[in-house]
């Protein structure tokens, strides 16, 4: 999962970028870059690590431009040291800088063709190099820089290119190009800002990114849309692809996205509040007569549900741990061995709020199992009388291969596992998972009844199908195993 924002502006735009990319920080730890276009000239800065250790005084001042792109990146399949940070940049035809969210899953296929039939080199293992020459190949067959031919580039991604992406790119003597896979599994959000030199627009992974640079929130990108943005801010939109089912990933919701975005005119907040009533419900419906004595979120995405499974069960919300804000998201680290070592410099339990009690601890979902373990051991250590886990997600027993890092089956605790034994496993005294009927009915809430989602990794179900022998492939590029083997010396 990564982090992706564009600017058609009336000034120069890398400050707003950098703006926003502080604020999707959380979607990408990994690498940060920015491109931007002044003339006939792309400036780009790019590199590993959080935004503001990439970005320093001296290289803002060479990014000057009216249109620009950033990116922070998660690293998922082959994407990992610093010749993987995006924006990528090609210079035919015209100049091309791009940057991507999501994965592709038919890159193997796509690398070949691109180099036997397109005549063009992708120099990385990145996904989303491939799929920049795809995008650079189709508009050189137009023969023409118009926002036709923009959009006749991106149908040609769309025929080609299989799996989830939200794009960014700029196009030199045209302006911002952005499009959404046909599904609409990766979010991309479109906003607009009228000033004093003219108007605006932006496009990013979330809402909240537009919030703060004071552009108005207008629409999503819609599932195959094209949206072009000239020099002279003029936006030009189409969807250009064949109608296939819209599928938004239900992970954003659950755990990727901000509570303060707005997906698919969701509120992310108001999501996750429904979930925590209907696994709240779910609660009463088994144990009617539960010993719960406190409900305590486990920092920071389960906030909302745990709150409203301490109201519907009618006992009190805690703060029961305390937050170390300078370490990273355990779930997004490369490595298993970092996640472990992280769990205890990030979270500390605070005495009073567990001695003697039986808590209800409630997170967001469990993916690995790992950060889970040690929670449910912290809480005991700190005085439970009893521990009870209620995520707020279904078991997650399937790999998401649309942009998430869970590809490995044999990594997932759920995986092959049941309820009872998973419990076991974590060891607390009660495991209570939301039902996924539930989790896609609170997500779409009551303005969107029956709304479909992606939610693979919980079902098994892929909206854009899979080749044989993909997930094989795939788990020798991403298991944790694998990575620490592309580290060794």
């Amino acid at each position: 999962m990564c982090g992706i924002i564009g600017i058609a502006g009336a000034t120069d735009v890398a400050a707003a970028l950098y703006d926003g990319l502080t604020v999707l920080q959380h979607r990408g730890q990994d690498a940060a870059g920015i491109a931007t276009m002044d003339g006939n000239r792309v400036h780009l800065h790019k590199g590993n690590g959080l935004v503001k250790e990439v970005f320093d005084e001296r290289a803002m001042a060479l990014l000057t431009g009216r249109v620009g792109i950033g990116h922070c990146r998660y690293p998922t399949a082959g994407s990992e040291g610093s010749d993987e940070a995006q924006p990528f940049y090609v210079n035919s035809p015209y100049g091309i800088a791009l940057a991507h969210n999501g994965n592709l899953i038919n890159t193997d296929a796509l690398r070949r063709l691109v180099f036997e039939e397109d005549k063009r080199n992708v120099n990385t293992e990145s996904d989303s190099e491939v799929l920049l020459n795809v995008f650079a190949h189709e508009l050189a067959q137009q023969g023409a820089l118009t926002p036709q031919a923009a959009v006749a580039a991106v149908a040609g991604v769309h025929r080609r290119c299989t799996g989830g992406y939200a794009v960014v790119s700029m196009v030199l003597g045209l302006g911002l190009v952005a499009f959404r896979d046909p599904h609409g599994i990766r979010p991309l959000v479109l906003g607009k800002r009228v000033g004093p030199n003219g108007t605006e627009y932006a496009v990013a992974s979330e809402s909240v990114a537009l919030d703060i640079l004071g552009f108005v929130r207008e629409r999503d990108v819609q599932p195959g849309e094209a949206v072009v943005i000239n020099f002279r801010g003029e936006l030009h939109a189409e969807v250009c692809a064949a109608p296939r089912p819209h599928a938004p990933c239900i992970f954003e919701y659950v755990y990727f996205a901000r509570p303060d975005s707005m997906i698919e005119n969701i509120s992310v907040h108001k999501a996750r509040m429904r979930m925590g009533v209907t696994l709240g419900q779910k609660i009463l419906r088994l144990r009617p007569d539960h010993d719960i004595d406190t409900v305590i979120p486990i920092p920071d995405t389960s906030r909302d549900a745990a709150l409203e499974i301490a109201n519907v069960l009618g006992v009190k919300y805690r703060e029961g741990f305390i937050k170390n804000r300078y370490v990273g998201r355990t779930f997004i680290m490369p490595g298993q061995g970092e996640r472990v070592k992280s769990v205890r410099r990030k979270l500390n339990p605070i005495p009073l709020e567990f001695k003697d009690r039986v808590v209800l601890l409630v997170d967001d979902s469990i993916v690995r199992g790992t950060t889970s373990q040690q929670i449910v051991q912290m809480a005991r250590d700190a005085g439970a009388k009893k521990v009870y886990l209620a995520s707020a997600a279904p078991p997650v027993r399937h790999p998401n291969i649309y942009g998430i890092d869970m590809p490995s089956a044999d990594e997932l605790v759920a995986h092959g596992r049941t309820e009872q034994e998973i419990e076991t496993l974590l060891g607390c005294d009660w495991l209570i998972y939301q039902d996924l009927a539930d989790l896609e009915a609170a997500v779409a809430g009551p303005k969107f009844p029956n709304r479909p989602f992606d939610s693979s990794c919980f079902s098994g179900e892929y909206v854009t199908g899979i080749e044989p022998g993909y997930f094989e492939r795939i788990q020798q590029l991403r298991s944790d195993d694998a990575k620490r083997k592309r580290r060794a010396p």
